[in-house]
């Protein structure tokens, strides 16, 4: 349970952080409060998108992983970013990711962050 929290403490710093340098990709909300119940909830969705959805798709491009040498990997960041946008357009969350170039540079700085905080971030169950 430990570790769950842990790797969506560190999501939620990683969409933060993506949040905050890159100018389309926006969270919005009334208050701070609400922004941070919104923030929290994208990064359970954005988890569970990892966790589901990234495993079958990096399976079906195999190929493509195999031909690009893993640069692949980056495109496949960036839908998992646009499908988490939509997914939270769907719950009526105030997360949006403009465009496809823009989910690039966010999965690439979330990807970074995200290895960065757990290894800092203890790893116990």
């Amino acid at each position: 349970m430990m570790n769950f929290v842990v790797k969506t403490l560190a999501n939620a710093g990683a969409l933060l952080v993506a949040i905050w340098l890159v100018q389309d990709i926006t969270l919005t909300g009334d208050s701070t409060g609400k922004k941070a119940l919104s923030l929290v909830l994208v990064a359970l969705i954005f988890g569970l998108v990892n966790v589901v959805v990234k495993p079958v798709v990096k399976l079906l491009t195999l190929p493509l992983f195999i031909l690009t040498l893993g640069l692949i990997t980056l495109v496949i960041n960036a839908l998992m970013l646009l499908l988490t946008s939509w997914l939270a357009d769907q719950f009526s969350l105030n997360f949006h990711v403009e465009g496809f170039w823009t989910a690039v540079l966010g999965g690439l700085i979330i990807s970074l962050v995200s290895w960065a905080l757990n290894v800092a971030l203890p790893d116990k169950d």
